[in-house]
């Protein structure tokens, strides 16, 4: 995998008009003192030992359902999973909100941490760029936890996507989005693209609200952030040798029903914004 890794968008392209915050700089190198460099060690080792165990969990649970194993049946092993790494990891959840059991989810996104509190907090599959399935690890535990993978080169792969997206809703299994198209720095809510909610629109499923905050004892939102060009691993390692992260889900209380895409991308957007804002006020 590698610092070779870096982020990038995830489903639409943003447009030439979009740019992210002149904020949103890789935070410099440096594993910080030797506590730190101690607390990474050990964590890095307490989080290999839990991943070869969900990889056993999950061929336990192809042995036992085979076949039938089902898109809830992934969502649900990677609640656990999740729910596991974030532990070991030393980060704490918190969440507002009644946890969707349906339908389809609109989120801000900060970075890849999103998905372990996302996934911990409720069983769900996300929608991510195709690249991701091909990542060591993390590629691995994405394929097996029912992720909906889209180049977003192609119109075929999103017309799949769209389909996969209406059998998922049919299944009854909550669809994690992040309509940003990419990560930021949290300093804003960049503009909600609204193609993927139309199988939602299509079947008048719920679409519900949500963001995510993350709080650091001692540092700001944006250390835990991974955007711009920060390189994967270097990011890892020092969110790993930090101390008292937390990170903050709110569900809105009112999931919409919408018949229009663009609408409903506009109303998602403000409820976010809305969301986070309140967030930042309880920080300060």
């Amino acid at each position: 995998m590698g610092s070779r890794i870096r982020n990038d968008r995830l489903s639409d392209a943003a447009g030439p008009g979009t740019t992210l915050s002149r904020r949103q700089k890789p935070l410099p190198a440096g594993f910080g003192s030797l506590t730190n460099g101690l607390r990474v060690s050990l964590r890095l080792l307490i989080v290999l030992g839990s991943l070869g165990l969900i990889a056993v969990r999950y061929g336990w649970l192809r042995l036992r359902r085979g076949s039938l194993l089902s898109l809830g049946d992934r969502a649900r092993w990677l609640h656990a999973s999740c729910s596991l790494i974030l532990r070991r990891m030393g980060i704490r959840l918190e969440c507002r909100g009644a946890r969707p059991t349906r339908g389809l989810i609109c989120s801000n996104h900060l970075g890849y941490l999103d998905i372990l509190a996302y996934a911990a907090a409720a069983p769900c599959v996300f929608i991510s760029r195709s690249d991701v399935s091909r990542w060591p690890v993390f590629g691995w535990c994405a394929r097996w936890g029912g992720t909906l993978f889209i180049d977003r080169q192609s119109r075929t792969s999103a017309d799949q996507v769209a389909r996969q997206i209406e059998q998922a809703l049919a299944a009854g299994v909550p669809i994690l989005l992040f309509p940003e198209g990419t990560s930021t720095d949290g300093s804003s809510v960049l503009r909600f693209h609204p193609s993927l909610l139309q199988p939602a629109v299509d079947r008048a499923e719920t679409i519900q609200a949500a963001a995510i905050a993350w709080r650091v004892r001692g540092g700001e939102e944006r250390d835990i952030c991974w955007y711009g060009d920060a390189s994967f691993v270097p990011h890892l390692l020092r969110t790993m040798g930090r101390a008292g992260i937390a990170a903050e889900i709110e569900f809105y209380p009112d999931p919409g029903v919408y018949n229009e895409r663009k609408a409903a991308a506009l109303d998602l957007h403000e409820k976010v914004e809305a969301m986070r804002i309140r967030m930042s006020r309880a920080v300060s």
